[in-house]
């Protein structure tokens, strides 16, 4: 009985490849960020200084602005899911951390599918051949939830990409490297988006998210795959 014992417990382990969900998951986390950095990297109206000149610039490139709308669609489905798996790779580490990342970033995103009704009107208001003074004033009579949900979005989503990234840096579970690039990332959109005026700068700061998320992304495949079987 004793040598049965021993023979199972010495049995090697033999590791298994990693499962389908945990391949889409991986491939999932790095979408969102990514997508959006594209989006504020042909944003037509990035550096526009009113609101004729934004309705001006979406009529001369009406295929960018398609384009927005598409990969905005991609992120709203995504960013959520994404910072919500890489929390739970840091949760036990950092449980107050995590929690308070996920309380501010997950608002945060959430709130980019009611910013986008924007980016729809401008659209839409383009394709209906509407005159410049028709677009603006229907672009200024905009709903003011989406003046609340870009401060939302604002608001939560850099400093809960801060904590995140500072939390995963606390687990161990990826390289610190990974954890800071995350860190990182959101305030230099910010710096991006209201110091700079840079899309340049802004799609390097989101493709760091989108880096970082893909470190957390392999993290997870190594950790399926390491649990093994006998």
């Amino acid at each position: 009985m004793s040598t049965r014992t021993s023979d199972v417990a010495a049995a090697p382990v033999r590791r298994s490849s990693p499962a389908f969900s945990t391949w889409a998951t991986a491939l999932l986390l790095p979408l969102g960020p990514a997508a959006v950095a594209v989006l504020r990297l042909i944003l037509p109206y990035y550096t526009a200084g009113s609101p004729e000149e934004t309705v001006a610039e979406v009529g001369r490139h009406p295929g960018a602005q398609s384009a927005v709308l598409w990969l905005g669609f991609i992120a709203v489905f995504t960013l959520v899911p994404g910072v919500m798996t890489a929390a739970g790779l840091c949760r036990a580490a950092s449980p107050r951390l995590t929690t308070w990342a996920l309380g501010l970033a997950v608002p945060g995103y959430l709130a980019l599918g009611i910013m986008l009704a924007s980016d729809q009107v401008l659209w839409s208001a383009q394709e209906a051949d509407l005159s410049t003074t028709q677009a603006t004033a229907l672009f200024l009579a905009a709903h003011p939830t989406i003046d609340i949900a870009i401060g939302i979005f604002v608001m939560g989503h850099v400093p809960g990409t801060v904590l995140l990234g500072i939390a995963l840096v606390r687990s161990g579970r990826i390289p610190a490297w990974a954890g800071w690039v995350t860190a990182v990332s959101q305030p230099l959109h910010f710096v991006a988006t209201v110091i700079l005026g840079s899309p340049q700068v802004d799609f390097v700061a989101w493709s760091l998210t989108a880096v970082g998320m893909a470190v957390v992304g392999r993290a997870l495949l190594r950790h399926d795959s390491s649990v093994g079987f006998q």
